[in-house]
Parts: C-alpha cells; sequence; structure tokens
C-alpha cells in the first residue's frame, strides 16, 4: 500500500487533521511494532486491548501517523491522524478500495480446516519465475484478511487469501473485501461450530464467499457441502476435487490428500502444472520455537520467504526477543518480481528497523547485495557454506530467527542450532492457546483482569514460551506453584506480576528478590513473610490472601477474617493485591448447590476482609470452568487454568488441545505367527505382524499402563496399537493394517483427532489430563508454533 493520510480519510470516510504524511505499511498491535518509518499505528478499541491508550507510547517510539475512533489531540506538530467512527471498520473499506485496484487473479479458501495448508501448498506450488501472495500466517480474520489484502504490492499474478469466520454475518463482510475470482471450500467441519445453529447455517455463511465468484472448487468427500454448492450456484463453474487424478503418490493421510486434491485442482484452474505442486505432510505451517544450544531460542520459519513474510517474521523477533541479542538468518527471495536492488533494499531496512542486533545472507542474491545491509553482517553463497563455517558465528545468547525459501534447506541449520534433539516432541500451539485465551474473554466484561496458571511448566507444556505469550497478550497475572519457577522466568525476561501459590517460609527471601508475589494461606505464612519484607526495608509489598471457602486445602477460615482484618489494618508494609479462593467442583452440574453456596461465602468473607482495609484489592474465585457456568462469579478478576491449554472442557467445540505429542518410526520389522514382542514376552502374535519401533517410553511421559493394545497411535491419520510392554525408552506398535509406512513416519501419540486426544488416553488411565500432561518429561523436545 502507498497512501496519505488525507487520501485515506476520503476513502474511509474519516476526518483527517495534522500532517498529511505517507504510508505503506499498517500496524494494529503496538508491542510489535518493529518499523516506524511510513507505518500507520491504526488504534482499535477491541474487546481485550484498546489501542488508544498506547498512542503515546508509539509516539515516543517514533510513529507519527494514527488511524484512531475517537478526537484526541495531536501528540505534536510531525504527527498526522485520521478519526473513524470504527478503525476495523475504516482498514476494510481501505482494503476495498485497495482491492480493488488489484489486477491479479485472487483465490479465496476457507473452511471448517486445511485452509492454512491449502493456501501455503498452493503458493508453494506457484512457479519461481512467477510473482505471487499469500495471506500470513492465519491472518484470516475480518482484522487479518484487511491486513493481507493491504499488502499486495500489485505485481503478483496471484494472491492466495486465507478467510475464517466464527460467527453469522462474518463471511458476507470478508467477501465484499476480497471479491474472489476462484473460490477453494476445504471442508466443513466441527471448528468453531458452536456460534451456529446448525450445519446447514454454517454451510450456507461460507458459502457467502463465493457470491460473485467464477469458479468454486471443492470435494464431493462433503456431501452436505457439495449438494448445497450445486443448489446455490448452479450457474458456475463447479470443479470436484475429488475426481482429481491420483496417479502421483502423496503418502498423506486422508485428510491431507483430500486438501492435495484442492490443490492440484486449483494448480489445474490456474494454468500450471500439477507436476509443479509441492505436498508435503512434513512441512509446518506455522513458525516455531525451539529451544536452541548455549541458552539460545531459534524462531524457525524456514518453509517460505517473501518481502511481507520477512516483515511478519521481524516483529515475531522483536516480541521474543526480551531484551536479549537479535540474530536474522535470511535466504535469497523467490518470485519477488522487483529487482534485487530494490527487494533487498527493503529487507536491509526492516532488518535494520527491527534492531537485528547480527545479520546473516545466504544466498547467491542477497550476498551481492551485501553493501545494502549495516557494517558487520556476514553472507553466504549457499547453505552449506553457512553450515562450513557455523562455529565462526555467535549463537549464545540469542534469539536467532531463520526465515528462508523453501530450496535454502534451512532445516539443516535449525538441527545444528537445537538444544534437544529426541525425536519424540510436545507441539504446542500458541497461536490455539490464544483462541482459548479469547474464548473465555468473551464470556467476561471488556478488559476483565486474568490471572494465567502456568504452574508445572504450564502443565507440561513449557514455561517460558507460554509466559512471553500471555505477557504481550495482557493477562494481569501468571500464578506458579513454587518460587523456583518464578525465579526462572524472572531469569528469562518475564516482567508482570508472579504469584507464587505454594509459598514457604524458606524461600520468601528469594521471591522479595525477585519480586515474587506469595499467597499467603495462614497467619504463620502472613507473620514470617511480614518479617522477611520488613527485613530489606520493603513497604506495600502486594500479597494474596486465599480464603478456605469449603475445599479445605489451604486457606483462611470464616472465622479467621476478623484477626486477619486487624493484622492487615493500616499495615505499612504489606497490602492486599487480590483476595481469593478456590472452587471444588465447578464443573460438576451435580455439584452446583455446593459450588454456589462456595461463591456466596467468598463473597461474603472478603467483604467483611474489605472493610478492614483503605483499600479494595481485587476478588477471584472462578477458574476455567466458572467463568463459564457461573458469569456471575467473576467479581474483578478470574484464573484461567487447564482451559487456556484447550482440556478439561467435553464437547465444547470452542476450545482447541494446544498439544501434540509426536515420534517418529525408528525400526520395521516383519515378525511371523508365534513370535514374541517386548519384556516378558509380552505380546505373543496370532499372526503374521509387521511391527515398528518408537522412541518413546514411560520415562519420557508414555504411561506403562498403555502397552497391550489398550491405547493406538495415529499414523497418516491410522490408528496402530501399543503391543507388548512400553518400555522406558521405547515402545512397539503393530502397523500390519496401514499401507506405505516406512521408517521416519511421524507418529502421533495423542493429538486433536477424536479418539486420539489427551482426554482419550486419560480415560483409558482412569485419570485426569493434568497428570498425564505433568509427567511428560523434560528431555522431551518442545516445539511452540505460531500461525
Amino acid at each position: 500500500m502507498n497512501y496519505l493520510l488525507s487520501e485515506i480519510a476520503q476513502i474511509v470516510g474519516g476526518k483527517h487533521c495534522g500532517e498529511d504524511l505517507r504510508v505503506r505499511s499498517i500496524a494494529t498491535d503496538s508491542r510489535s511494532v518493529v518499523s516506524t518509518e511510513e507505518v500507520v499505528f491504526a488504534a482499535i478499541d477491541g474487546k481485550n486491548h484498546d489501542g488508544h491508550q498506547f498512542v503515546e507510547r508509539m509516539v515516543e517510539r517514533g510513529v507519527e501517523a494514527f488511524i484512531v475512533e475517537r478526537d484526541m489531540p495531536l501528540p505534536n506538530k510531525r504527527c498526522g491522524m485520521v478519526v473513524v467512527e470504527s478503525t476495523l471498520h475504516a482498514l476494510q473499506r481501505l482494503a476495498t478500495y485497495h482491492r480493488a485496484k488489484f489486477a491479479g487473479r485472487v483465490v479465496a479458501i476457507t473452511g471448517s480446516n486445511g485452509k492454512t495448508i491449502v493456501k501455503e501448498w498452493a503458493a508453494r506450488s506457484m512457479p519461481e519465475d512467477l510473482h505471487s501472495f499469500a495471506s500470513p500466517k492465519s491472518y484470516n480474520s475480518q482484522l487479518g484478511v484487511a491486513l493481507s489484502l493491504l499488502m499486495l504490492e500489485g505485481s503478483e499474478v496471484v494472491a492466495f487469501i486465507e478467510a475464517g469466520i466464527s460467527y453469522p454475518g462474518e463471511m458476507e463482510r470478508l467477501e465484499a473485501m476480497i471479491k474472489p475470482e476462484i473460490v477453494v471450500i476445504t471442508s466443513i467441519g466441527d471448528a468453531h461450530s458452536a456460534n451456529f445453529e446448525s450445519e446447514a447455517q454454517k454451510i450456507d455463511e461460507k458459502l457467502c464467499i463465493a457470491k460473485d465468484a467464477r469458479t468454486i472448487i471443492y470435494s464431493s468427500e462433503y456431501p452436505s457441502l457439495a449438494k448445497r454448492i450445486k443448489e446455490l450456484y448452479a450457474d458456475r463453474e463447479l470443479i470436484d476435487s475429488s475426481t482429481e487424478s491420483d496417479d502421483y503418490d502423496l503418502e498423506l493421510s486422508d485428510a491431507l490428500s483430500v486438501d492435495a486434491m484442492h490443490v492440484s485442482a486449483l494448480m489445474r484452474k490456474l494454468g500450471y502444472s500439477v507436476d509443479d505442486a509441492i505436498f508435503s505432510a512434513n512441512v509446518s505451517m506455522r513458525l516455531e520455537l525451539k529451544e536452541g544450544i548455549d541458552n539460545s531460542m531459534i524462531i524457525d520459519d524456514s518453509y517460505n520467504s517473501d518481502i511481507n513474510s520477512v516483515v511478519v517474521a521481524l516483529d515475531a523477533l522483536h516480541l521474543q526477543s526480551m531484551g536479549r541479542r537479535r540474530v536474522a538468518v535470511v535466504s535469497d527471495i523467490r518470485q519477488s518480481g522487483i529487482s534485487n536492488e530494490v527487494l533487498y533494499g527493503r529487507i536491509a531496512d526492516a532488518v535494520h528497523r527491527a534492531g537485528v542486533d547480527h545479520f546473516i545472507g545466504v544466498g547467491e542474491n542477497i550476498s551481492q547485495c551485501a553493501s545494502l545491509f549495516d557494517r558487520g553482517s556476514s553472507f553466504y553463497h549457499s547453505t552449506d557454506e553457512l553450515i562450513e563455517n557455523f562455529a565462526r558465528e555467535r549463537w549464545a545468547d540469542s534469539v536467532i530467527l531463520l526465515k528462508g525459501s523453501r530450496d535454502s534447506r534451512f532445516e539443516r541449520v535449525t538441527r545444528l542450532l537445537e538444544r534437544r534433539t529426541h525425536t519424540t516432541t510436545l507441539e504446542v500451539d500458541l497461536a490455539a492457546m490464544k483462541k482459548n485465551l479469547n474464548y473465555f474473554r468473551s464470556h467476561l466484561p471488556q478488559h476483565h483482569p486474568l490471572v494465567a496458571m502456568v504452574k508445572a511448566g504450564s502443565y507440561g507444556t513449557g514455561d517460558v514460551d507460554v509466559a512471553r505469550m500471555l505477557q504481550h497478550e495482557g493477562v494481569k497475572y501468571l500464578a506458579v506453584a513454587f518460587a523456583d519457577e518464578g525465579v526462572l522466568l524472572r531469569s528469562k525476561g518475564i516482567t508482570m506480576p508472579i504469584v507464587v501459590l505454594n509459598a514457604d517460609q524458606d524461600s520468601f527471601d528469594v521471591m522479595i528478590a525477585h519480586d515474587l508475589e506469595p499467597e499467603i494461606y495462614s497467619f504463620h505464612s502472613l507473620d514470617a513473610f511480614r518479617r522477611a519484607a520488613q527485613h530489606v526495608q520493603r513497604q506495600n509489598y502486594p500479597i494474596h490472601i486465599k480464603l478456605d471457602t469449603g475445599m479445605h486445602r489451604l486457606g483462611f477460615m470464616e472465622d479467621d477474617i476478623d484477626l486477619l482484618g486487624r493484622a492487615l489494618h493500616h499495615d505499612p508494609t504489606l497490602r492486599i493485591a487480590t483476595i481469593f479462593s478456590h472452587l471444588s467442583c465447578a464443573d460438576m452440574p451435580e455439584e452446583d448447590e455446593f459450588t454456589l453456596g462456595q461463591i456466596e461465602r467468598f463473597d461474603y468473607m472478603s467483604a467483611q476482609l474489605i472493610e478492614w482495609l483503605d483499600y479494595t484489592p481485587l476478588r477471584h474465585i472462578a477458574n476455567s470452568a466458572a467463568i463459564v457456568r457461573f458469569p456471575y462469579a467473576a467479581f474483578e478478576m478470574c484464573r484461567l487454568g487447564l482451559g487456556l491449554y484447550g482440556f478439561g472442557f467435553e464437547h465444547n467445540d470452542a476450545l482447541i488441545p494446544v498439544a501434540t505429542l509426536s515420534t517418529r518410526i525408528v525400526q520395521i520389522k516383519s515378525l511371523a505367527k508365534g513370535e514374541s514382542v517386548g519384556y516378558g514376552r509380552s505380546a505373543r502374535l496370532e499372526r503374521e505382524t509387521i511391527t515398528a519401533t518408537i522412541p518413546v517410553g514411560y520415562a519420557d511421559g508414555l504411561d506403562r499402563h498403555l502397552g497391550g493394545g489398550r491405547w493406538s497411535v495415529r499414523i497418516n491419520g491410522k490408528s496402530a496399537p501399543i503391543i507388548g510392554r512400553v518400555c522406558m525408552d521405547s515402545a512397539m506398535i503393530d502397523i500390519t493394517d496401514i499401507e506405505g509406512v516406512e521408517v521416519g513416519d511421524k507418529v502421533t501419540i495423542f493429538g486433536t483427532e477424536r479418539g486420539n486426544t489427551l482426554e482419550d488416553m486419560a480415560m483409558v488411565l482412569d485419570t485426569i489430563t493434568y497428570e498425564i500432561m505433568t509427567s511428560i518429561s523434560s528431555r522431551v523436545k518442545r516445539i511452540y508454533t505460531e500461525r
């Protein structure tokens, strides 16, 4: 995009005031702005954040152009502003205008599942000499689509735009912006079904995207979807992708095969060879965060590279650095449509403004433009050359962005940088976690404070990366179980308030040294912490008072309230930040009478305590279940635990499990009938059997009770039971009935497919999801993904 503020005001029906500045990019999140030159900050007053609160901060960082929803004084004479009724609607109108000027072909991709993988496969299958565009990450929302369209430069021959909806009425607004020539409907399923009355309503809503499209690509694998398309759009060109030739070897699961057929049909329609299509179940479609060597962290975004995705990736580097050294490794960029000097000049400018401490360029073209980059940058003509000189570069204590095109093969660099090389990984989807967070926020008043539970390494998903995301998302407090967990978060740059729930006297000095806030649940802990704070002459130190309303684990009883009030009345050393209690069965409807009694008791006890104070602390008792089931128990703050991670709520399609435990096959054997497998000959084969060994055992968190066929893993969407006993470091599975399995194939221990979820495993083990998640060994590599 390239507009004057006065032009934007005219396009969107707003009022321009101040300087008439030229802007070429839009920022909507103050925390991820790395470029301030020719950027306009669009302040959105949303349910969870009000961007207007950060206008002053943006001015301090050098931003001078703004789109706002209310009349505001100009920060200084250099600034320009466009005032509109709704910033989101203004961006959508601007995107509609910008799209109308685009001469290339526009493909909209929507559906319940498979949108991102179809978009990425299609974009990566375009001929390398043609300039195309794909909306970055999962920019498929009302805001994301607008931002994607505004990234179009005009020279692209095809734009692949992902479109997602959660509520009725949303697709009509997306269609008005995208105006696609071709629409791909990937699937119809359970995702986001909670807000629709029926599958039929959901199908009609999604099909709004094809209102003026010439071509619709779909699959008869979804009969209800196919029938409705034929009813509504019989006059269009309808392409059933399930009829595509399957004379090429996909070796994908059923769901991914359908996605591949969509891409194949789309490539044919666009006029490009199907032979050029690239289908790979093993290539990540998302940015991944991994723990690296020498106290480094890797941001792995090496599957695709273009100017827009580089800027988005630099945003991620800025957010994750938390004061640490920033290293960016970027390969040659294909399909740019512009000269190398202009292209790499823009990359160099973005890298400089992102505050990158050391830049490494890899490739012939970027190396020829080395003079455009800051002094001290490194350049290598190939990935092989970088690997040969790997030891010359400084990787320690850094956040390292790897941003490469598909032919750069940066995965080899990733392997050198990774700290843990265990084949078994726990993939944590931070984008899904954000969606879960916003689901619970949707049940609360605007900007309602939240405490997020990150104890036990964020329920086994990992501590620091989850905490960084929650800090970025504006959660008010983090809660850990022990002081050591809080100290670790502080050492990794987490600055937000942290509550220690199991605060013991021996850790009080350490807690104060790291500004950790204790849960106080007894007069003994109150007196001990007061002495510790007085010893270092601290005043108004925040504490969190725990009340026992019926769970009878920890906390002050009702008879203690008056004495507690007297003890804290006008106390100069300690100040109550929050008063809270714990519901023992908020997720059990049969115990609602008891839960309501707890809430009533908490309201009375906390009110009695507050009467002794000359200030009003925040109160919280509602956990994940209570936020949804008892909205009147929100008080001034709420607490998010297992629900944040997508677990603990059966039959709730709005929540997304964030963790997938997977590994890969290391050996395959063909065994005769009568042979035995495992310790104690625990499995005696009753037929000729093909077995596969996977490097995951009870030392990794795979419970021994899952052996003997009690649990089945998934390979390409097919079930493979565990046979014999689970060993300490490995297990054997029966793959006899699954064709085409090879050494190196991915095996999902638990994930998101029905029958293979963490809840399913918990039922088999007669336990709870908490226990399984927190039992996953620290030696299992955690990978954090961002869509």
